[in-house]
């Protein structure tokens, strides 16, 4: 299905800069002879609407029951969607996720979004996959312009577009839909093996090494945990963390990032944007060995160790470690699920159980009490964490990049069909028809038309 896929015999040159080439019977016409805009506000009428979003995923039904995002105080400015309209946001182009969809279902969308309707002759779902591959290299950023990278309407509607007879339309729709759909499948299981890997991993940490039971009947219990060894201790977490409030006077140590998987780091690592020395005056400082706790993520287990000197946000809680306390053990120990289910349980903030709105302040963290095991069982339960992950991070790393080149070869490969720069006619034919196929076009097809439709349904 993908290997040796034939080219085209002529080839007509363009002025679109992400496709310098097309094949040579296909038309070049302006985007106002394949699309029209369509403004319609819902008005009073909202309620009547589902709210639908722009993801990478297409556009979606969104749940605005979950709190997650700006919620506007009305929903009247609002424009009416109907299924097969194309939805693009045409500003900040170069930071959003995702600029183009097609609408699957009847709805509203914010009026910040432009709404096309695809004009008869040309298939609606052709356009979108076209788009979406310009979208995937922001092929428009030619025609952006100010700070806000919008690209005006009227040039969006000038530039060009390339039209393939509508039977070529409705094969490179069809083959795009089956090619995806075997990439898709094939990312999906590797994705579910990620998955499974980090349960595993997960599954080692809950038990710390299999030293928590909470079935032990000999053992000491803490509510929260279980029964641990009767040769640990408990003490409250203020006892072996001390919050420490050191202030940088000239911002000049270097910000760290304290992300979920790779712990604290340092921010230049993960933004191609340098923060002014000048900003970071009055962050807070961390020294090595020093434990960091996100206030507002604890209860997802974002706490880091400092590794070296350097900056974290001054709403950060940061503190010492007391003697005979290995603070990767008690990181491990942070990121359980029992320990996340406590944080949350502590935390303050604006109700809503939801770890996003929640602060766990340091005199609520310091209040819990800890299991605390000898330094040696420390150290012997991080190196059993450390032996199993040293079993998966490799493997999850290649699944990982495995998933980077197929999503790679993806986008290369809706770019070239779209374009022409290889010609699906012959390997559609022998395809089941997609979903869809047929929308938008003329109500009389021709017989080359019917032809291609059934071919590949015996």
């Amino acid at each position: 299905m993908f290997r040796d896929l034939p080219r085209y015999g002529e080839y007509r040159t363009t002025r679109m800069p992400w496709c310098p080439a097309v094949p040579g019977h296909w038309e070049l016409v302006r985007n106002k002879a394949v699309m029209a805009v369509k403004v319609e506000t819902v008005g009073a009428q909202s309620g009547g609407f589902d709210l639908l979003s722009l993801t990478k995923a297409g556009v979606i039904y969104r749940d605005i029951s979950t709190g997650k995002g700006k919620i506007p105080a009305s929903f009247d400015t609002y424009q009416v969607i109907e299924e097969g309209d194309l939805i693009m946001c045409l500003f900040d182009v170069d930071e959003t996720p995702r600029t183009v969809g097609r609408a699957r279902q009847h709805g509203m969308i914010t009026g910040a979004y432009e709404r096309f309707v695809v004009k008869n002759g040309v298939l609606a779902e052709y356009v979108n996959w076209f788009y979406l591959s310009v979208d995937n290299v922001k092929g428009l950023r030619p025609l952006y312009r100010g700070l806000r990278k919008t690209v005006p309407i009227d040039q969006f509607m000038a530039s060009q577009f390339p039209v393939p007879p509508v039977e070529e339309q409705v094969a490179i729709v069809r083959y795009l839909a089956h090619a995806n759909a075997r990439i898709e499948k094939a990312i999906d299981a590797k994705r579910r093996l990620v998955a499974l890997l980090g349960e595993l991993d997960r599954s080692v940490e809950n038990n710390l090494a299999g030293s928590i039971d909470a079935g032990m009947t000999d053992g000491i219990p803490i509510p929260w945990l279980g029964s641990v060894p009767p040769a640990w201790k408990t003490i409250p977490a203020k006892r072996l963390f001390k919050e420490v409030d050191r202030r940088s006077v000239t911002g000049s140590e270097g910000l760290l990032s304290l992300r979920m998987r790779e712990g604290l780091v340092d921010a230049n690592d993960f933004t191609e944007t340098p923060i002014p020395q000048e900003s970071l005056v009055g962050y807070k400082i961390v020294l090595p060995g020093d434990i960091v706790m996100n206030r507002m993520r604890a209860a997802i287990g974002l706490f880091g160790v400092a590794s070296k000197e350097g900056l974290v946000s001054p709403d950060y809680s940061t503190m010492t470690v007391a003697d005979g306390v290995d603070p990767d053990f008690f990181l491990h120990l942070f990121k359980t699920d029992a320990a996340m289910a406590e944080f949350r349980r502590r935390s303050n903030g604006l109700g809503t159980g939801s770890s996003g709105f929640m602060r766990l302040y340091y005199e609520d963290f310091g209040a819990i009490s800890l299991p605390f095991p000898p330094l040696e069982v420390q150290r012997s339960v991080i190196v059993a964490i450390d032996k199993q992950r040293a079993e998966t991070r490799p493997v999850r790393s290649r699944v990982l990049r495995e998933i980077d080149l197929l999503q790679e070869f993806r986008t290369r490969l809706v770019a070239d069909v779209v374009t022409g720069q290889v010609d699906v006619r012959s390997i559609a034919a022998t395809l089941p028809d997609a979903p869809e196929l047929i929308d938008n076009l003329v109500s009389d097809p021709d017989d080359d038309l019917d032809r291609v439709l059934n071919e590949g349904e015996d």
